[in-house]
C-alpha cells in the first residue's frame, strides 16, 4: 500500500477555521464533503478569492483539495480556506513563501467584533444624552 503525500494548512477569520488537505490529483475541491461551487454557489467572488493562491502559485489542477470549515459566515469561512490553501501551499514548496506573502496571502486578519459593553445599545453606540 502506498501512501499519498499530503500537505496541511489551518485557515482562520474572524470566528471561522479552516483545516485544509491538499492532495496530489486531479482538481477536486471539496467543502464540507460538498462541491466548491455549490457550497459557495451565492457569490463567485469568493471562489475567485479561494482559488487565488493557487493559480498564483501556478498548481490549479494539480491537487484534490479536502476542506472541513465550521463557524463564522460565509465570507469568514472563504478567508480562512484561503489562509489555509496559502499555508500548505508553503508547506508543500517552501519556495512559494516570497510569493504568497508579498500578495498578503499568509497574514491573518485578526479584526473581529468588538463584545457589547453594559449601558451601551451595541459595542460603542450610546443612548443619546439628554442635557433636561
Amino acid at each position: 500500500m502506498t501512501a499519498t503525500k499530503e500537505h496541511l494548512g489551518t485557515g482562520r477569520r474572524k470566528r471561522a477555521i479552516a483545516r485544509v488537505i491538499l492532495r496530489p490529483g486531479t482538481g477536486e475541491f471539496k467543502v464540507n464533503g460538498r462541491d466548491s461551487k455549490e457550497y459557495f454557489c451565492e457569490r463567485q467572488l469568493w471562489m475567485e478569492r479561494i482559488n487565488e493562491p493557487l493559480l498564483r502559485a501556478n498548481v490549479a489542477e494539480k491537487f484534490n483539495i479536502l476542506v472541513n470549515v465550521h463557524g463564522g459566515g460565509i465570507k469568514g469561512q472563504a478567508d480562512a480556506i484561503r489562509l489555509g490553501i496559502s499555508r500548505a501551499l508553503v508547506e508543500l514548496d517552501e519556495s512559494n513563501r516570497p510569493l504568497l506573502k508579498s500578495l498578503g496571502m499568509l497574514t491573518r486578519d485578526a479584526r473581529e467584533v468588538e463584545r457589547k459593553h453594559y449601558y451601551r445599545r451595541k459595542a460603542r453606540k450610546m443612548p443619546q444624552y439628554s442635557k433636561r
